[in-house]
């Protein structure tokens, strides 16, 4: 798959250390749409998503852990998580406050939405209601609560090795309205916005993004980036005119190999769209892959004009947990949370699945004697093949 935006062209990347920032440039920016920062200087919140339930991001180092006695949101001082019947002495408290919704208009023309939040909250709703079917392998929990709680781990961009110092250093091109950044060549995130004016300001925030944990390794092992600037080929080159034509033709040459191949992966095509919100003339929407093992996997949410341009685009990459729980989650939905048919359908046997569940994370969806009895079968399966 070739990484296409329209209205956009790749520039030439810049690199520092393992971190290589590929400019993405427009020729004609979007004017009839702007993006623009919002700093809550407030108390903590948690978003209403409907339905009764309210999406919360574990900022370090609030956690969101019991409703106060006067019906309003609490965030408890350390980690102490207190349930509705706890008796003991609740630990001390500061109030939060409620947001709606994940993407909600404040004015007739202005939308306000939470960063990458789109995405992440399209992910861990990932079959969030859990089996559908009550079958016998199933915990009661899992068929009461599906999969609630779910929670994800993330870094942010000042934990990820060479991100600041790269982003202060780093030139920002004329008419830039958009970056892929890399670590150790690997495909870390996408950020695109209407305006170049849009992209100097955002530019900085960067750093407060969510990253995975391959790209946090990556960054600790600090590979250096490779070299892939290429030459220009001397013996064409008799005038100033030729030089400037191998220039552009180098250029071009960079440009189609790092859309085919560094970003050819960055959308799924075989991956699901969802839209969340219109606003007059423009459609936000968020997106998820197939969850193919072995490959890179992104989650991502853009706004599109009617035009079909990319006004607005960020992405984040899975890391290799992330794509595992996604898939086996995708598998069981797949095929009814049939446990034997998921298996077949994965060419493993039932054992084998269930300890994937568990390294997954998901024991707790399965009976506790059914895992056991798993657990045992898989022992006595490894001891006969000795």
């Amino acid at each position: 798959m070739t990484f296409q935006l329209d209205g956009l062209h790749t520039g030439p990347a810049q690199t520092w250390g393992s971190i290589r920032l590929v400019p993405l440039l427009r020729d004609e920016p979007i004017r009839d749409l702007r993006l623009h920062r919002r700093v809550y200087d407030q108390a903590p919140s948690v978003v209403d998503v409907g339905d009764g339930t309210a999406y919360v991001s574990f900022i370090p180092h609030a956690f969101v852990a019991v409703w106060g006695p006067d019906n309003g949101a609490a965030a408890s001082y350390g980690t102490r998580m207190e349930a509705k019947d706890d008796r003991g002495v609740a630990p001390p408290r500061m109030p939060i406050k409620i947001r709606r919704r994940m993407a909600r208009r404040v004015a007739k023309d202005r939308l306000r939405f939470l960063p990458l939040h789109l995405a992440v909250e399209g992910y861990l709703a990932l079959h969030f209601g859990g089996p559908e079917i009550a079958w016998e392998e199933w915990s009661r929990r899992a068929v009461a609560n599906g999969l609630s709680p779910r929670c994800e781990e993330a870094y942010t961009g000042d934990r990820v090795r060479g991100l600041e110092d790269a982003l202060r250093i780093f030139e920002i091109h004329p008419g830039q309205c958009g970056v892929l950044v890399y670590v150790a060549e690997a495909l870390a995130s996408a950020f695109v916005v209407p305006h170049p004016d849009d992209y100097r300001s955002l530019h900085p925030t960067l750093v407060e993004d969510l990253f995975g944990e391959l790209v946090y390794q990556y960054g600790l092992l600090g590979a250096p980036t490779a070299d892939l600037d290429g030459t220009i080929d001397a013996t064409r080159v008799r005038s100033l005119a030729d030089l400037r034509a191998e220039a552009r033709r180098r250029s071009r040459d960079w440009a189609g190999f790092h859309d085919e191949v560094m970003a050819g992966l960055l959308f799924d095509e075989d991956g699901s769209r969802q839209t969340v919100q219109y606003l007059k003339g423009f459609e936000l929407s968020r997106f998820l892959p197939a969850f193919t093992p072995g490959r890179e996997n992104h989650i991502g949410e853009t706004i599109t004009g009617d035009d079909g341009r990319v006004a607005y685009l960020k992405t984040y990459r899975l890391s290799e947990g992330q794509i595992r729980r996604g898939h086996l989650l995708t598998r069981l939905a797949a095929h009814d949370w049939r446990l034997d048919d998921t298996a077949a359908a994965l060419g493993v046997d039932l054992p084998a699945l269930a300890l994937r569940l568990e390294r997954a994370g998901f024991a707790y969806l399965l009976r506790q004697d059914v895992l056991d009895r798993y657990r045992a079968a898989r022992r006595k399966g490894l001891s006969g093949g000795r």
